[in-house]
Formats: C-alpha cells, sequence, structure tokens
C-alpha cells in the first residue's frame, strides 16, 4: 500500500518531497494492516490552490485504493516555499481515539 501510494502520487506530482508514513500501528486495526498513512508532499502543483483543493487532487490520486484496505489519509500538503518556511517541519498525529493500541 505504502508503494501504491507513493507512485501514484510521485507520476501525477512530481514532487520535490515526499513522505508515506504507515500509521496503521496506531489505531485499533488487525495486525500487519496497512490502512492508516501519513502524507507529506511537497510540490509546484499546490502554487495557488487552497487546503481543501490540494487534498482533494491527492484523494482523487489515490481514491480507487479506498476500495481495497486504505482507511485514513493525514494529509499535510506544501508549496516549495511553505516547506522551506516552516523548515521541513510537519505535525505529529494524534494518538488514535477509536482505540488505538
Amino acid at each position: 500500500m505504502k508503494q501504491q501510494l507513493t507512485r501514484l502520487i510521485q507520476d501525477a506530482l512530481k514532487p520535490q518531497h515526499i513522505e508515506v508514513i504507515d500509521e496503521s500501528h496506531m489505531h485499533n486495526v488487525p495486525k500487519g494492516a496497512q490502512s492508516h498513512f501519513k502524507i507529506i508532499v511537497v510540490s509546484d502543483q499546490f502554487e495557488g490552490l487552497s487546503l481543501i483543493h490540494r487534498h482533494r487532487k491527492i484523494n482523487g490520486l489515490v481514491k480507487t485504493l479506498f476500495k481495497d484496505s486504505l482507511h485514513a489519509l493525514a494529509l499535510h500538503t506544501m508549496t516549495p516555499q511553505e516547506w522551506e518556511e516552516r523548515h521541513g517541519a510537519y505535525p505529529q498525529s494524534p494518538q488514535c481515539m477509536g482505540g488505538g493500541k
């Protein structure tokens, strides 16, 4: 799943930076599940787009994976300038409220 997500986003957005982090272990899912991911994407293609439009762009790219085992994405989408201004930092994910292990 991680490789599929990475490939779909890389092929479409040609990002300057991408991280796909499997956070499934933080949730109440079966052992070995690959269902919850944090994705950090830095791309010129986000220039002029609102946050909701950036997220829609990513969700549109990976929508077929939601039919499989993908359940949730935490998206952090930035332009190269925003990434530089944040010094490559992004928020940590909160603990799962649904019974994480």
